[in-house]
């Protein structure tokens, strides 16, 4: 029987930072990525660093893996217009503070960005995006390659690993049903639970590192603290919208106030402000 465990956002900050904790993270990454994921260690900097007027909302943690990549994992609790811009500067920033001074570019780490959002991030049917960097050609509409010489010193075959990789998984889009196992892990990130038959990696090691039962009364604490200010923007939220919601409504009832006081027909208010013929019988009473 499935049990409720402690966030992912939260866990990542104070739990999955430990070595002896890295299994869970190694075990998530390798089923986004498709690949064996070993994570050498964790990098530290500025921007991932607890900040009090932004250490429930913003999560992100820079690994190092076995490969000698970036790998970046941005959570995001509320919604935000820019964060699209926000994963560019990420990226940018990771490559730029790891390439010392006097390096060549060809020393450039590979940066692989995971953004996990749970609000809307832009407009699309999938709950998982892949964004990646190629070049096409304007004229003969080819795809430029590497050449051999470059595929031998970069070890790599094609142009787009050597740029940024982005994923984007909006985990409230995900309709909780796992088809495989990298699904397992977004139900996770979804509901806080593992499933007795998910046997995704890295799950049964999360299962038990993120029991609850197993914080400290500190820790317990916190917890609770940050589920509250979930609770909390979860409820600014909704009275934002409902007053943008209140606000549009007004406008259109000025509007058929306006057109009534015309003498205009019906339906061209009903065809300039969307409301219907019921609502409009209650403005005229």
């Amino acid at each position: 029987m499935s049990k409720k465990l402690i966030r992912f956002d939260w866990a990542i900050k104070r739990l999955l930072r430990n070595k002896a904790n890295f299994v869970v993270l190694e075990g998530f990454l390798s089923e986004l990525l498709f690949d064996d994921i070993k994570i050498q260690r964790i990098l530290e900097s500025e921007s991932n660093q607890l900040s009090e007027d932004d250490k429930y909302n913003r999560v992100d943690i820079l690994t190092l893996n076995s490969r000698n990549e970036l790998v970046i994992i941005e959570i995001q609790n509320t919604y935000e217009i820019d964060y699209f811009h926000r994963m560019i500067y990420g990226a940018a920033k990771a490559l730029t503070e790891n390439l010392n001074i006097g390096e060549p570019y060809s020393n450039v780490k590979k940066i692989i960005s995971v953004n996990i959002v749970y609000f809307d991030l832009g407009q699309g049917q999938d709950y998982i995006y892949k964004g990646t960097t190629t070049f096409q050609g304007l004229r003969q509409k080819d795809t430029l390659q590497l050449s051999g010489r470059q595929k031998r010193t970069f070890n790599s075959i094609q142009v787009a690993n050597i740029f940024p990789e982005y994923y984007i998984i909006k985990v409230n889009q995900f309709d909780d049903v796992a088809k495989d196992k990298l699904d397992e892990w977004i139900y996770f990130l979804k509901n806080s639970e593992v499933k007795d038959e998910f046997q995704a990696k890295g799950l049964a090691e999360a299962k038990e590192v993120l029991d609850i039962m197993r914080l400290d009364k500190e820790a317990q604490y916190g917890y609770n603290r940050y589920l509250d200010y979930l609770h909390l923007k979860a409820s600014e939220a909704l009275s934002l919208k409902i007053e943008a919601e209140e606000k549009i409504w007004q406008e259109k009832i000025n509007l058929a106030k306006l057109i009534l006081a015309e003498g205009e027909p019906v339906d061209k208010i009903i065809k300039y402000t969307g409301l219907t013929l019921e609502q409009l019988e209650q403005i005229e009473q």
